[in-house]
């Protein structure tokens, strides 16, 4: 066995110091204190937090976006990932418009099987809705799938409110969650050629073109064809503004159920005045060009409140990661070409706790970033908990680490972070995913354990 002793233990029933053995790829014990025995490797983690390793419940890894193929692929984003202290991501599979959900997971395993560092799971996404699809979501659930996408924005994805009715009435009875990307995109179309046409050609007019009206009324609509569905399971992706978190506090108030809401570290550090940044030639701010884009200070401030309440579930990165050379550049000159998406897989745990330094704890730290993703994903009680009998994915935190993100050192295979320069206290110490270490102070072992999480 490989017991990690004197650490800070961060279970469910709160933090308490104790040791954790690990033992055949799950948590073989935990207590107060395990006696080594002859064989036993024994890893002395004073000092340190032990979580279970965190979950990143949004990420698109080695995906075609319609405009052009994501930086990281399914072996350096989850090397990335481990380096981080995440164990198990959740990647978006996309079935395109003419391609069978069955064929699109087929070759997601394909791109991920065998080559990840971090575990891995899929949900699936529909870009459009007919019988095949909807006799197909039974056997999606039967290979391990039980979390899905639609999209009110893009016109290569998008389903309308009546499909995406369906879709939730469909999903209902196989205890299925429905992922939805609330932006208006008939909306967001007709205001990106307005912006452009009135002579804002740059960065800074991605996020003129896609106010927050856009993302609260498609929020909204969600929630009410979500309650038209029987308060369906559903899930609010990357929430960025304060109007979103009012749409969704009006259909809490009105009783509605299986709410799950989640955001990203980006817009809960960043605000749009990085779309001014012009660096060496200019084009800085095409970095942050994501969808939904960076908001106004008073929308950071509104999600940072809603986290410490409570209202929030998970965080994750909606890591989507474009070289700015070769890749965002293309749209110099016309914002609506640049590939939408930014890196953010390996410093999501630091970005959270050293931004919220003083006002969430360990505990909280564990809910939102892998208790909660568990339980919201199905993944619970295999996962998200230090318990016995529980996967031995495991994040040893060293809470007085201090260090700086920065590109030149990162894993993430792109050629900058939208984090450059942030100063960070903490990070993770020893990772390990399966009982294997996988990495240690944000170096890989090399160790290639990942394997696929079927829910």
């Amino acid at each position: 066995m490989k017991i990690l002793t004197n650490g800070t233990l961060v279970t469910p029933e709160g933090a308490r110091l104790g040791d954790v053995a690990l033992d055949d790829g799950k948590i073989a014990r935990v207590a107060d204190h395990i006696d080594a025995v002859e064989g036993d490797e024994v890893v002395d983690v004073s000092g340190c937090w032990v979580f279970p390793g965190f979950i990143d419940a949004h990420t698109h890894l080695q995906c075609w976006t319609g405009m052009d193929w994501t930086a990281d692929s399914f072996e350096t984003g989850t090397r990335a990932a481990a380096c981080g202290g995440t164990t198990t991501v959740v990647d978006y599979a996309t079935a395109d418009r003419g391609v069978t959900m069955p064929d699109a997971l087929a070759e997601w395993h394909r791109r991920a099987d065998g080559t990840c560092t971090a575990n891995y799971a899929f949900h699936m996404a529909l870009a459009e809705w007919n019988e095949e699809n909807r006799r197909d979501l039974a056997a999606m659930r039967e290979q391990g799938v039980c979390s899905f996408k639609t999209y009110f924005a893009y016109d290569h994805l998008r389903l309308d409110d009546a499909e995406t009715l369906e879709v939730l009435e469909a999903l209902k009875p196989l205890g299925a969650t429905l992922c939805v990307h609330c932006e208006n995109g008939t909306l967001v179309n007709r205001l990106q050629q307005r912006v452009f046409d009135s002579g804002v050609t740059g960065p800074e007019g991605h996020p003129l073109s896609r106010p927050d009206v856009c993302e609260a009324e498609a929020i909204s609509r969600l929630l009410y064809i979500a309650r038209l569905a029987g308060d369906a399971r559903v899930n609010v992706v990357h929430l960025s503004t304060k109007l979103g978190l009012e749409a969704i506090r009006d259909a809490k108030a009105r009783g509605q159920q299986n709410i799950f809401v989640e955001t990203c570290p980006q817009y809960l550090l960043l605000d749009d005045s990085r779309y001014k940044e012009e660096g060496d030639d200019g084009f800085a701010g095409a970095k942050y060009v994501m969808s939904p884009p960076l908001r106004k200070p008073a929308d950071v401030a509104a999600l940072r409140d809603a986290l410490l309440a409570g209202e929030i579930d998970t965080i994750a990165t909606d890591h989507c990661s474009f070289n700015l050379h070769g890749q965002k550049e293309r749209g110099r000159g016309d914002f609506r070409k640049i590939p939408n998406g930014g890196a953010g897989i390996e410093h999501r745990p630091a970005l959270v706790a050293t931004s919220f330094a003083g006002q969430l704890g360990p505990e909280d730290l564990c809910r939102l970033m892998s208790e909660n993703p568990a339980r919201v994903f199905g993944m619970w009680p295999r996962k998200g908990r230090l318990a016995e009998g529980a996967d031995a994915d495991v994040c040893v935190w060293d809470p007085e680490a201090r260090w700086t993100i920065s590109a030149a050192t990162q894993h993430q295979a792109v050629d900058h972070t939208p984090y450059e320069g942030f100063q960070c206290r903490g990070r993770a110490h020893l990772v390990y995913v399966g009982g294997e270490l996988v990495a240690k102070d944000g170096e890989p072992t090399g160790a290639k354990p990942g394997a696929f999480v079927s829910r």
